[in-house]
């Protein structure tokens, strides 16, 4: 596969900045300044609410950055996902990190998550994979960018991988994390099956302080600094208490969602070690059955199911950085 010209460029024009920019001390990540937007990208009569962050304002004529995407999960929406702030922990906003290191960087709030619009959908994840083409609709009026990287965590990496087959000429490549294929062994998706006739017959659940806690501490405690749950919380709560069961519905009942054999962009599979959702069986079994030869597959040593809020945070970034900035290579007949 040809890289996209943009993707090569930040490797030429960074380089050893970026090659050591992935390797650092959570709690010591520098706090320079980035650039920053918000949008929003219509979706027949939705409106969803689009964030972005860059090192500079864009300027006309510049040479286009490379483009990252993030596809956040059931219960949180963009921000407090990707752009969180918890005082005195160090960093933990992707879209910070990623942006310092030369990256256009987008996120999205799905139908009925953040300042996005309200409607009696249930927000599966056909509709949150609906929201991505929208996103990227508006990605390339903005930038001109026809291809970019694009990363989704848990139900968030169903709706990027669902994007991805569905839209190969978008996506340049693809990573996933916490992700899940068939659900088999869970016993995250096996304890949550029991609520299946509520999620059938109700298009919202409760997603409160407590809910949200429970994120931390249902795989593997310790994991997390104890400080997150609380930040996280305080922004998404805005957002009242209640979130769509789509994907809820999906995960339980209907996996597997996405056939492995149509995602033909390269692909990095990211767990964490002690994930209650993603095992390691299940994601083999669909690693094995992607048919692009450039695909990884990494497991994150003392994380659990949430990776972008985990206390070892710093093993994904430095993991996502370089399936992302990777170099071109000559394909073989």
């Amino acid at each position: 596969m040809v890289r996209s010209i943009s993707r090569r460029g930040v490797i030429a024009a960074t380089g050893a900045v970026l090659g050591a920019g992935f390797v650092r001390d959570a709690p010591a990540q520098a706090q320079t300044a980035v650039w920053s937007a918000q949008y929003t990208a219509p979706k027949g009569s939705v409106s969803l609410a689009v964030y972005r962050k860059r090192p500079n304002a864009p300027k006309s004529g510049e040479k286009p950055l490379p483009v990252l995407l993030l596809a956040h999960g059931s219960s949180v929406s963009a921000l407090p996902t990707f752009d969180l702030v918890v005082p005195g922990a160090g960093e933990y906003s992707v879209m910070d990190v990623f942006a310092r290191d030369g990256f256009d960087v987008w996120a999205v709030d799905f139908e009925n998550y953040g300042r996005s619009s309200r409607t009696d959908a249930n927000s599966d994840i056909a509709s949150g994979a609906a929201d991505l083409r929208a996103t990227s609709n508006l990605i390339a009026s903005e930038t001109g960018a026809k291809k970019y990287c694009l990363y989704g965590e848990s139900s968030g990496a169903l709706r990027a991988a669902l994007f991805a087959a569905e839209n190969p000429d978008r996506v340049d490549r693809l990573a996933l994390g916490a992700y899940t294929y068939t659900g088999g062994d869970s016993p995250t998706l096996a304890n949550r099956a029991k609520d299946l006739a509520y999620y059938k017959s109700h298009n919202r659940r409760l997603r409160d302080a407590t809910m949200i806690a429970s994120i931390f501490t249902r795989d593997k405690p310790g994991t997390s600094d104890p400080r997150v749950p609380d930040a996280v919380a305080a922004v998404e709560l805005k957002y009242g208490d209640q979130v769509p069961t789509g994907s809820y519905l999906d995960m339980v009942a209907n996996l597997p969602i996405v056939d492995p054999a149509k995602v033909t962009v390269p692909v990095l599979l990211l767990r964490g070690e002690y994930d209650g959702i993603a095992t390691m069986t299940d994601l083999m079994s669909f690693y094995e059955k992607l048919p692009s030869g450039d695909r990884q597959f990494v497991v994150l040593p003392a994380t659990a199911h949430s990776l972008v809020w985990a206390k070892n945070r710093q093993l994904f970034w430095h993991a996502l950085g370089g399936f992302l900035t990777e170099p071109p290579y000559t394909p073989v007949s």
